[in-house]
């Protein structure tokens, strides 16, 4: 695969090309890669099989985990493969894939991110109705539908990618992502993915607004609960979720909204780890660490299966 402008591969200028720093470049990522992966795969080993957690705000959480175990095997992996075989090379195929299935995972969590608000908002606000209002059918409902948004959306932009002209094949990070290709291309030859860019904020900014619209509603009902057992309950299973959707939230719409600088520079790359590889670390922990039924089925599911430990 080869576009107009006759780029077969991109040369990845995300790290410098020294050896000692590629060493710990590899160290650091393997470490992060396989914690995030061990992390992950825990959250829904639990899940699946505690039947106490087979819940629709558990159920959505099985999907973010797979979400962030997508996302970070997308760019990590590469970025140690090059290392360690003294590249920076990846194919123009190659990085239209990381591209497309980056996106993918990104936006297909964010959906899910709105979707985990709206249950937060109905088992708090109308906690009679939770039952029927979020049934099984419609939580698989719900999450087909955030799978199949973050695949059209990524079709979408992955499309026009292919009609823009490069005319360098220098990427100064260490993955591929649309800022930074668009920085590299040809004048005038990305206009259909910069409206498409426009379109999808305004989509994000909708869809944040709902997010803290809900979460407006559901701090004022949480204040009127008279029990201070029952006010931490709801705060505990709120929180950590809210906190979530900050960190993802910011950390993006400073990646592609910041305008790519002319060189390599040490924030590109830093907001980027940020938001593609450090989330799939915090949201198991994020959602751990103040969730005592999720820590005492962890807990359980080990007894379970080391009854000596």
């Amino acid at each position: 695969m080869e576009n107009e402008s006759g780029v077969s591969e991109f040369l990845l200028h995300g790290f410098p090309d020294t050896e000692k720093l590629w060493i710990f470049h590899i160290v650091i990522f393997l470490t992060i890669y396989l914690v995030a992966v061990i992390e992950n795969i825990i959250i829904i080993t639990v899940i699946v099989y505690s039947h106490q957690l087979h819940s629709p705000m558990y159920f959505f959480l099985v999907n973010l985990s797979l979400q962030d175990l997508g996302s970070i095997s997308v760019t990590v992996p590469k970025s140690m493969l090059n290392s360690l075989m003294n590249t920076e090379a990846i194919s123009y195929s190659g990085c239209l894939c990381q591209v497309f299935f980056l996106l993918f995972f990104m936006m297909s969590h964010f959906f899910l991110l709105c979707v985990m608000a709206y249950d937060r908002y109905v088992a708090i606000c109308s906690p009679l109705h939770y039952e029927n209002i979020m049934s099984k059918k419609t939580c698989i409902q719900m999450a087909t539908s955030v799978w199949m948004g973050g695949l059209s959306y990524s079709m979408l932009h992955t499309g026009n990618l292919f009609f823009v002209k490069f005319c360098s094949k220098i990427i100064n990070q260490f993955f591929c992502e649309i800022p930074q290709l668009l920085r590299i291309s040809c004048s005038g030859s990305y206009v259909a993915e910069e409206w498409v860019l426009i379109m999808s904020s305004c989509l994000a900014f909708i869809l944040f607004f709902l997010i803290v619209f809900s979460y407006v509603r559901i701090f004022k009902t949480v204040l009127q609960i008279p029990s201070t057992q029952g006010k931490q309950k709801a705060f505990s299973t709120c929180l950590p979720h809210l906190l979530v959707i900050c960190l993802f939230m910011v950390s993006g719409n400073f990646a592609y909204l910041k305008p790519p600088s002319s060189f390599p520079s040490t924030s590109d790359i830093l907001i980027s780890t940020f938001y593609c590889v450090v989330p799939p670390i915090l949201n198991p922990l994020i959602y751990s660490m103040r969730n005592k039924v999720l820590k005492m089925a962890f807990w359980k599911l080990i007894f379970k299966f080391f009854p000596n430990t």
